[in-house]
């Protein structure tokens, strides 16, 4: 089983709650971990792999199979998707407001968009969204 959990950089206080959720998820299901951040074509910045992992371990006890990853795209949704797909990912753990971002998306493209059914019905996955209140 595999879990994937898109994450910032530098890491937010959401998106280390983010993370914490996922590895939460993790363990509760056996799984194994891939830590995703996206680096947009239109920014400067770029991330390396090593810079994620040593932001994602300061920040959460990652103590589970992790494998971190970087990818460059144009729009952080469709990487996410496009990932979600190679890894074959049985769970995508996302921060709401990523999850508004995937609406705002899919609403331009369909009517009623719905995150969870659009990911279930393309990827076979189940969505996890952390709330900002989480702790």
């Amino acid at each position: 089983m595999r879990v994937l959990v898109p994450i910032r950089y530098p890491l937010s206080p959401h998106s280390k709650r983010t993370l914490a959720a996922a590895v939460d998820v993790v363990k509760e299901r056996d799984a194994a971990l891939t830590v995703l951040h996206v680096n947009l074509y239109q920014n400067r910045e770029r991330v390396t792999r090593t810079e994620l992992k040593g932001a994602a371990e300061r920040a959460v006890d990652v103590d589970v199979n992790t494998r971190y990853v970087v990818r460059n795209g144009f729009l952080v949704e469709e990487t996410i998707l496009d990932e979600a797909a190679a890894e074959g990912a049985d769970v995508v753990v996302i921060g709401s407001k990523q999850a508004g971002r995937w609406r705002r998306m899919l609403r331009r493209l369909f009517d009623d968009p719905d995150v969870d059914a659009y990911l279930r019905e393309h990827l076979d996955c189940e969505v996890v969204t952390v709330t900002e209140t989480e702790p």
